[in-house]
């Protein structure tokens, strides 16, 4: 039996669990509402966009082996892709800011149009692909920042999970549909000949299939071109763009320190985005290496270890976005732990099904952790900066960690590391940057007490 001087405490705890429950009624209310309209044009629009990125990559590379260029001209394909993202960040965020990022994600799609048909008209792979990598890293920051802009807060994990959904599939869908058109079943289709001999009169492509592959791939990028055109506007004020480049310049690294110094979370997200990304990117090429010498699978078979990996981070998007809110993300370094430790474990694994299992492991945790800190660092972004000057902070980091990585693995692979170590050291460091981060984050937690990470409304 309670005694008096029990009952306002009581009452008080009972009334806390009142307001508590009617937040998170309140909360599992919002969740379980549809996006804003409009947002499902943005994935549409950028889904087309990225199938016919991805399946332009297999074609050029064909087209590279059929006329006959040099081998260490494939890489660079996605060298000079990528470089365009960390070339360029300091003025596509300002870009993007400075007008309605509807209009900047239509003029950009139309860049990476242009780069497909200069190639086909005669331009050098190489050039023709930086082109299509400059549109690339300019669509990225009006893309995200238009999602930012219409999407409110508490909504962005579920978001992302969309859009990381999708940008998965349409690198599968597009690397098979890739694969299709270099094929010689492909080649061998009557339509296809026909259309190919109508191209060579107009001296568009090399032939051989791959002149009406091309010209699909570029029916591809108008089809997302005239979604884009669909995307509604906001309403966001456009923020001035710096005349002087220099002030441009500075602009963007007094932005790139402003997120690197957060302390509620912008820091911590952006670090570990671009970790999983260069780690990301390394995998890619490490999964096909441990396949052929440790598993003994054909480069072929390989790929499928890869698309395993996709699938896993569908999934793990997928889960991510139904039941991981904002608040939640810098609770998941745990699961960048275990993603290092599962890759390590490769190193004992012979068995193929165990292998694809593995991948599939790996992809999940991998998507489970990127969905929720690409929100969080999205959120804080928008907050600390703006949308596309942010989102442009984000992509030189995750990029300028993807080449970084990609050369210490190349170098690796120059003095002829084995695979198993390879992995198993790789692997491990995962690991150990991923607890490092999760320690250094709790310390500035504990030490500066900074501002909430709960999604303020607006």
């Amino acid at each position: 039996m309670a005694r008096v001087t029990d009952l306002p405490r009581n009452c008080h705890a009972r009334a806390t669990s009142l307001r508590c429950n009617s937040a998170v009624a309140h909360t599992l209310r919002h969740a379980a509402r549809p996006l804003p309209a409009g947002f499902h044009v943005i994935i549409a629009a950028q889904f087309l966009s990225a199938l016919a990125d991805n399946a332009l990559l297999i074609v050029t590379i064909a087209w590279l082996q059929r006329t006959g260029q040099p081998e260490w001209w494939t890489p660079l394909l996605k060298f000079f892709f990528i470089a365009s993202y960390v070339g360029l960040a300091p003025m596509v965020g300002a870009v993007a800011d400075s007008m309605c990022k509807a209009r900047v994600m239509a003029w950009t799609n139309g860049i990476k149009l242009a780069g497909a048909v200069t190639l086909g008209c005669g331009l050098q792979p190489l050039a023709a692909f930086a082109l299509v990598g400059f549109g690339a890293a300019a669509y990225a920051p009006a893309k995200y920042g238009l999602i930012t802009e219409l999407v409110p807060p508490h909504r962005l994990v579920n978001a992302n999970a969309w859009i990381e959904v999708t940008v998965v599939g349409a690198v599968l869908l597009g690397t098979a549909c890739g694969g299709l058109l270099v094929s010689d079943l492909f080649a061998s289709w009557l339509a296809v000949a026909a259309l190919d001999r109508w191209l060579a009169g107009l001296s568009f492509g090399p032939g051989g299939g791959l002149s009406a592959a091309l010209l699909l791939i570029v029916a591809t990028y108008v089809g997302a071109w005239v979604v884009n055109l669909r995307i509604r506007r906001t309403g966001a004020v456009p923020l001035p763009i710096p005349r002087h480049p220099a002030r441009l310049l500075r602009e963007f690294w007094a932005a790139n320190r402003i997120l690197w110094r957060d302390a509620g979370g912008g820091r911590l997200s952006l670090a570990v985005t671009s970790l999983f990304w260069g780690a990301g990117a390394v995998l890619q090429f490490a999964v096909l290496r441990w396949a052929t010498d440790h598993l003994d699978m054909s480069l072929s078979s390989a790929a499928y270890l890869q698309a395993a990996v996709a699938l896993g981070v569908i999934g793990g998007a997928a889960y991510a976005g139904q039941r991981i809110g904002l608040a939640q993300a810098p609770r998941l370094m745990l699961a960048g732990v275990a993603l290092g430790l599962l890759v390590a474990l490769g190193s004992w694994i012979h068995s193929i099904p165990m292998a694809a299992m593995l991948m599939i492991t790996v992809g999940g945790v991998g998507g489970l952790l990127l969905v929720p800190m690409n929100a969080l660092l999205q959120h804080r972004g928008y907050r600390l900066l703006s949308a596309g000057r942010s989102i442009a902070v984000q992509g030189f980091n995750e990029n300028a960690s993807i080449l970084l990585m990609l050369a210490g693995y190349a170098l690796l692979i120059r003095a002829e590391v084995p695979v198993t170590p390879l992995m198993l050291g790789f692997g491990l460091s995962i690991a150990v940057a991923m607890a490092l981060l999760a320690w250094r984050f709790r310390a500035m937690v504990a030490a500066a007490a900074p501002e909430r990470l709960a999604p303020v409304r607006r």
